[in-house]
């Protein structure tokens, strides 16, 4: 394999790995941000989780 396809198959591999584990979520937001609402400025990082931290642990969270 040469190091190029080496190179593009580990950064796809990453890429993967940050998805699948919500690491990218915030640049996901800021992607969508910056397409949907261009006029106002994007909540910073801390923010982001914060709000992800409080959506996540509020309310009732059980099978039963």
């Amino acid at each position: 394999m040469s190091m190029q396809r080496l190179t593009s198959f580990l950064g796809l591999a990453w890429s993967m790995i940050r998805s699948l584990a919500t690491d990218d979520a915030y640049d996901k937001y800021l992607a969508h941000h910056a397409h949907a609402h261009a006029g106002s400025p994007p909540m910073s990082r801390r923010a982001f989780y914060l709000k992800q931290q409080q959506s996540k642990w509020t309310g009732v969270s059980r099978c039963c």
